[in-house]
Protein backbone atom coordinates (compact mmCIF):
# COMPACT_ATOMS: atom_id res chain seq x y z
CA UNK A 1 0.00 0.00 0.00
CA UNK A 2 3.12 2.54 0.61
CA UNK A 3 4.55 1.66 -2.35
CA UNK A 4 0.92 2.46 -4.39
CA UNK A 5 0.78 5.85 -3.00
CA UNK A 6 4.53 6.64 -3.33
CA UNK A 7 4.49 5.66 -7.28
CA UNK A 8 0.90 7.94 -7.82
CA UNK A 9 3.12 10.90 -5.67
CA UNK A 10 5.68 10.54 -7.76
CA UNK A 11 3.77 9.53 -10.91
CA UNK A 12 1.57 12.87 -10.39
CA UNK A 13 4.60 14.88 -9.81
CA UNK A 14 6.06 13.50 -12.94
CA UNK A 15 3.84 14.26 -15.24
CA UNK A 16 3.46 18.35 -13.56
CA UNK A 17 7.68 18.57 -14.63
CA UNK A 18 6.63 17.34 -17.88
CA UNK A 19 3.66 19.89 -18.44
CA UNK A 20 6.12 22.38 -16.86
CA UNK A 21 9.01 21.52 -19.63
CA UNK A 22 6.27 22.04 -22.27
CA UNK A 23 5.52 25.78 -21.25
CA UNK A 24 9.32 26.58 -20.93
CA UNK A 25 9.61 25.24 -24.80
CA UNK A 26 6.66 27.44 -26.07
CA UNK A 27 7.71 30.34 -23.73
CA UNK A 28 9.59 33.30 -25.26
CA UNK A 29 11.26 34.24 -21.90
CA UNK A 30 14.54 32.60 -22.19
CA UNK A 31 16.48 35.36 -22.59
CA UNK A 32 15.27 38.89 -21.29
CA UNK A 33 16.66 42.66 -21.73
CA UNK A 34 19.23 44.33 -19.25
CA UNK A 35 18.41 47.44 -18.17
CA UNK A 36 22.40 48.69 -17.41
CA UNK A 37 24.18 51.88 -18.34
CA UNK A 38 23.15 55.51 -18.60
CA UNK A 39 20.73 56.02 -21.06
CA UNK A 40 18.16 53.33 -21.10
CA UNK A 41 14.65 52.59 -22.39
CA UNK A 42 12.25 50.83 -19.74
CA UNK A 43 9.32 51.36 -21.76
CA UNK A 44 10.26 48.35 -23.83
CA UNK A 45 11.39 44.69 -22.99
CA UNK A 46 12.68 42.06 -25.26
CA UNK A 47 12.23 38.55 -24.88
CA UNK A 48 13.95 35.88 -26.55
CA UNK A 49 12.95 31.93 -27.08
CA UNK A 50 14.38 29.10 -28.67
CA UNK A 51 10.91 29.80 -31.37
CA UNK A 52 10.71 33.52 -31.15
CA UNK A 53 11.43 37.06 -30.23
CA UNK A 54 8.75 39.07 -28.70
CA UNK A 55 8.70 42.92 -27.77
CA UNK A 56 6.61 43.40 -25.11
CA UNK A 57 5.95 47.18 -24.34
CA UNK A 58 4.38 49.02 -20.77
CA UNK A 59 1.20 49.55 -22.64
CA UNK A 60 0.65 46.07 -22.65
CA UNK A 61 1.29 45.85 -26.32
CA UNK A 62 3.46 42.87 -27.13
CA UNK A 63 4.33 41.38 -30.54
CA UNK A 64 6.23 38.47 -31.62
CA UNK A 65 8.22 37.38 -34.54
CA UNK A 66 9.49 33.57 -35.14
CA UNK A 67 12.64 33.17 -36.12
CA UNK A 68 13.56 33.65 -39.91
CA UNK A 69 16.34 31.07 -40.79
CA UNK A 70 17.17 27.99 -38.16
CA UNK A 71 21.02 27.36 -39.06
CA UNK A 72 21.64 31.45 -38.72
CA UNK A 73 20.39 30.62 -34.84
CA UNK A 74 23.51 30.39 -32.25
CA UNK A 75 24.41 26.75 -31.27
CA UNK A 76 22.94 27.02 -28.09
CA UNK A 77 19.54 27.89 -29.19
CA UNK A 78 19.90 24.55 -32.18
CA UNK A 79 20.72 22.57 -28.98
CA UNK A 80 17.97 23.85 -26.84
CA UNK A 81 15.19 23.45 -29.54
CA UNK A 82 16.62 19.46 -30.20
CA UNK A 83 16.63 18.58 -26.73
CA UNK A 84 13.15 20.33 -25.74
CA UNK A 85 11.60 18.60 -28.40
CA UNK A 86 13.09 14.98 -26.93
CA UNK A 87 12.05 16.04 -23.94
CA UNK A 88 8.50 16.30 -24.91
CA UNK A 89 8.90 12.50 -26.67
CA UNK A 90 10.93 11.02 -23.60
CA UNK A 91 7.86 12.73 -21.04
CA UNK A 92 4.90 11.31 -23.37
CA UNK A 93 7.00 8.07 -23.10
CA UNK A 94 7.67 8.31 -20.29
CA UNK A 95 3.97 8.27 -18.94
CA UNK A 96 2.99 4.89 -20.98
CA UNK A 97 5.30 3.50 -19.72
CA UNK A 98 4.87 4.10 -16.18
CA UNK A 99 0.79 4.23 -15.95
CA UNK A 100 1.34 0.82 -17.88
CA UNK A 101 3.96 -0.31 -14.56
CA UNK A 102 2.07 0.22 -11.87
CA UNK A 103 0.84 -1.22 -9.16
CA UNK A 104 -2.28 0.56 -9.49
CA UNK A 105 -3.32 -0.77 -12.96
CA UNK A 106 -4.15 -4.16 -14.46
CA UNK A 107 -1.66 -3.79 -17.20
CA UNK A 108 0.56 -6.93 -17.37
CA UNK A 109 -1.93 -9.04 -15.57
CA UNK A 110 -0.40 -10.38 -12.44
CA UNK A 111 3.05 -10.83 -13.44
CA UNK A 112 4.40 -8.25 -10.63
CA UNK A 113 8.15 -8.87 -12.08
CA UNK A 114 7.13 -7.52 -15.35
CA UNK A 115 5.33 -4.45 -13.99
CA UNK A 116 8.17 -3.88 -11.64
CA UNK A 117 10.54 -3.90 -14.62
CA UNK A 118 8.25 -1.75 -16.31
CA UNK A 119 7.97 0.77 -13.72
CA UNK A 120 11.68 0.88 -13.15
CA UNK A 121 12.02 1.96 -16.62
CA UNK A 122 9.42 4.48 -16.47
CA UNK A 123 10.79 5.76 -13.66
CA UNK A 124 14.71 6.27 -15.64
CA UNK A 125 12.73 7.29 -18.55
CA UNK A 126 11.96 10.38 -16.48
CA UNK A 127 15.36 10.74 -15.36
CA UNK A 128 16.47 10.88 -18.56
CA UNK A 129 13.75 13.88 -19.74
CA UNK A 130 15.04 15.40 -16.84
CA UNK A 131 18.38 16.06 -18.23
CA UNK A 132 17.13 16.35 -21.53
CA UNK A 133 15.55 19.62 -20.09
CA UNK A 134 18.52 20.53 -17.67
CA UNK A 135 21.47 20.64 -20.21
CA UNK A 136 19.43 23.29 -22.60
CA UNK A 137 18.18 25.57 -19.96
CA UNK A 138 21.57 25.25 -18.44
CA UNK A 139 23.98 25.52 -21.49
CA UNK A 140 21.44 29.18 -22.31
CA UNK A 141 21.95 30.16 -18.78
CA UNK A 142 25.63 29.92 -19.28
CA UNK A 143 25.71 31.82 -22.39
CA UNK A 144 23.42 34.41 -21.30
CA UNK A 145 26.13 35.22 -17.83
CA UNK A 146 29.20 34.99 -20.11
CA UNK A 147 28.13 37.51 -22.80
CA UNK A 148 26.55 40.11 -19.64
CA UNK A 149 30.29 39.62 -18.40
CA UNK A 150 31.46 40.18 -21.68
CA UNK A 151 33.03 43.79 -22.00
CA UNK A 152 32.97 43.15 -25.39
CA UNK A 153 29.07 42.77 -25.98
CA UNK A 154 27.39 45.72 -26.10
CA UNK A 155 25.01 47.20 -23.60
CA UNK A 156 21.87 47.07 -25.94
CA UNK A 157 22.90 43.67 -26.54
CA UNK A 158 23.33 41.91 -22.99
CA UNK A 159 20.36 39.99 -21.52
CA UNK A 160 19.85 38.58 -18.37
CA UNK A 161 17.85 35.10 -17.26
CA UNK A 162 14.49 35.10 -18.23
CA UNK A 163 11.48 33.11 -16.14
CA UNK A 164 11.78 30.37 -18.29
CA UNK A 165 15.51 29.32 -17.60
CA UNK A 166 13.71 28.95 -13.84
CA UNK A 167 10.98 27.10 -14.86
CA UNK A 168 13.29 25.05 -16.67
CA UNK A 169 15.60 24.17 -13.86
CA UNK A 170 12.91 23.72 -11.64
CA UNK A 171 10.78 21.38 -14.44
CA UNK A 172 13.92 19.44 -14.46
CA UNK A 173 14.27 19.03 -10.82
CA UNK A 174 10.87 17.54 -10.35
CA UNK A 175 11.52 14.97 -13.45
CA UNK A 176 14.28 13.72 -12.19
CA UNK A 177 13.34 13.39 -8.01
CA UNK A 178 10.43 11.89 -9.38
CA UNK A 179 11.78 8.90 -11.42
CA UNK A 180 14.32 8.89 -9.29
CA UNK A 181 10.97 8.11 -6.48
CA UNK A 182 9.04 5.48 -8.52
CA UNK A 183 12.22 3.72 -9.62
CA UNK A 184 12.76 3.19 -5.80
CA UNK A 185 8.92 2.02 -5.43
CA UNK A 186 10.22 -1.60 -6.87
CA UNK A 187 11.96 -3.11 -4.15
CA UNK A 188 15.06 -5.34 -4.86
CA UNK A 189 12.74 -8.18 -4.48
CA UNK A 190 10.11 -7.47 -6.95
CA UNK A 191 13.26 -6.63 -9.34
CA UNK A 192 14.57 -9.94 -8.90
CA UNK A 193 11.60 -12.03 -8.93
CA UNK A 194 11.00 -12.96 -5.53
CA UNK A 195 7.95 -11.91 -3.97
CA UNK A 196 7.65 -13.73 -0.43
CA UNK A 197 7.36 -11.73 2.48
CA UNK A 198 8.08 -12.54 6.08
CA UNK A 199 9.33 -16.10 6.76
CA UNK A 200 11.20 -17.71 3.96
CA UNK A 201 11.25 -21.36 4.01
CA UNK A 202 8.14 -24.14 4.17
CA UNK A 203 4.74 -22.97 4.27
CA UNK A 204 2.57 -24.57 6.69
CA UNK A 205 -0.71 -22.77 5.77
CA UNK A 206 -0.75 -24.91 2.70
CA UNK A 207 0.83 -27.73 3.73
CA UNK A 208 -2.15 -30.54 4.41
CA UNK A 209 -3.25 -31.14 7.90
CA UNK A 210 -2.26 -34.27 9.20
CA UNK A 211 -4.40 -36.43 12.21
CA UNK A 212 -2.77 -35.74 15.62
CA UNK A 213 -1.09 -38.51 17.25
CA UNK A 214 -3.59 -40.15 19.29
CA UNK A 215 -2.68 -42.68 22.55
CA UNK A 216 -3.71 -46.07 21.59
CA UNK A 217 -6.06 -47.72 23.26
CA UNK A 218 -5.24 -49.89 25.51
CA UNK A 219 -7.79 -53.15 25.35
CA UNK A 220 -7.38 -56.11 27.68
CA UNK A 221 -5.44 -58.46 24.42
CA UNK A 222 -2.83 -56.31 24.41
CA UNK A 223 -2.11 -56.61 28.58
CA UNK A 224 0.39 -59.53 29.14
CA UNK A 225 -1.31 -62.83 30.78
CA UNK A 226 -0.26 -63.69 34.01
CA UNK A 227 -0.81 -66.82 36.72
CA UNK A 228 -1.86 -65.95 39.59
CA UNK A 229 -2.06 -68.48 42.54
Amino acid sequence: MVNTGLQLISFTCAVTGWIMAIAVTALPQWKVSAFIGSNILTSEVKWEGIWMSCVYQTTGHMQCKTYDSMLALPPDVQAARALMCLAIFMGWLSCTVSCCGMKCTTCAGDDRQAKAGIALAGGILFIVTGLCVLVPVSWTAHTVVQDFYNPNVPAMHKRELGQAIFLGWAAAVILMISGAVLSSTCPLAERRGGYRRGYVGRSFANSPTSAPNLPKTITPTSLPLKEYV
